[in-house]
């Protein structure tokens, strides 16, 4: 564990200096749509799963915008209570502000109103990965918990391309992704996408 924290500290240094030296203009431009290459792994219809970045993480919410077009129903996680297990719920227009609140975690969720819905796709944050699909999150286990809870969705980490890292310090529980997209790149699918 020792090592994973300091592993998440050193990432996350080096996510926010990256952001930092982002100009604006830049930064807007960057995972403003996915590559046709990501986008013909999602089956028509799919619903997708996405998060409310915040302003280090790598933007999802162009990806958002682009599905929502296509006609893909949204969701975000949600969580009740801090000790709750997470959960998505739908993000009906990511267009509209007024369709999130702020949730126990400070981060912008979908109104408690709002239907729960369970990605087919989904797009996850993290603060490391490497070349084989491994995924090093924020260190609470939500997504970790819920991958393992949904095994058939189909995972796909969006990164900066300073996150990568040679190997990680995985654990059993710890599931790999099925692709990471980085603004120059996208690395898999892997073999379980390829045999899908």
């Amino acid at each position: 564990m020792e090592v994973k924290a300091a592993l998440r500290a050193r990432l996350r240094a080096a996510r926010r200096a990256h952001v930092a030296g982002l100009p604006d203009a830049v930064r807007g431009l960057l995972l403003h749509r996915p590559p046709r290459a990501v986008a013909a792994l999602v089956p028509a219809g799919a619903t997708i799963g996405l998060y409310a970045e915040t302003s280090e993480e790598a933007p999802a919410t162009g990806y958002a915008r682009w599905f929502f077009d296509e006609g893909h129903p949204l969701s975000l996680p949600w969580f009740d209570a801090r000790d709750a297990a997470m959960e998505f719920r739908e993000w009906a227009n990511p267009f509209l502000e007024s369709e999130l609140e702020t949730g126990p975690w400070g981060m912008r969720q979908p109104l408690a109103t709002a239907r729960s819905l369970t990605p087919d796709v989904a797009f996850v944050p993290l603060v490391g990965f490497d070349a084989n699909g491994g995924r090093l999150g924020m260190g609470a286990g939500h997504y970790d918990r819920w991958l393992e809870a949904n095994p058939d969705v189909l995972a796909i980490g969006l990164a900066w391309d300073c996150q990568e890292v040679p190997g990680l310090p995985l654990e059993p529980h710890d599931r790999p992704l099925d692709a990471i997209v980085t603004p120059t790149r996208l690395i898999g699918p892997f073999e379980r996408v390829a045999a899908a």
